[in-house]
């Protein structure tokens, strides 16, 4: 099935919930040794941003279903939310390139992708909790 954008009842409550699951999953992210486990630490991050997403595109009234509904996430964002920069959305766009290899092909992330990146995730993050702590 090609991903798709679906329309949906807007749930600020479960926006809400979702923002401080993603908040819960970045403390642990705080207690994880980066040089031992770059990969883990790629995959959290990933999952913090697409939480992230899915409940700004919530609020909005969508969400994205099928093969590829990541990647229109991504799209989604690049198209209605100018405050992230094309370098921002470029770098979610490799964090879930670097997240698809660990979790199917095994593949382990050298720590110092993660001391590259953590910055910029972190801009990236920031900017996705203030875009939804507006809406809910």
């Amino acid at each position: 099935m090609e991903a798709g954008l679906i329309g949906v009842t807007r749930d600020k409550a479960k926006a809400k919930s979702i923002l401080m699951m993603a908040e819960v999953t970045l403390e642990m992210i705080r207690t994880i040794d980066e040089s031992k486990f770059a990969s883990n630490l790629v995959k959290e991050y990933y999952d913090v941003i697409r939480e992230l997403i899915s409940a700004i595109m919530l609020l909005d009234g969508y969400k994205t279903r099928g093969e590829g509904a990541h990647i229109r996430a991504i799209e989604y964002m690049r198209e209605n939310y100018k405050q992230l920069s094309e370098l921002e959305i470029s770098a979610i766009d490799d964090l879930r390139e670097k997240r698809n290899r660990i979790a199917y092909n095994g593949f382990f992330v050298q720590p110092d992708y993660v001391a590259r990146k953590k910055q910029t995730l972190a801009g990236i993050i920031t900017k996705l909790i203030e875009i939804t702590k507006k809406r809910v």
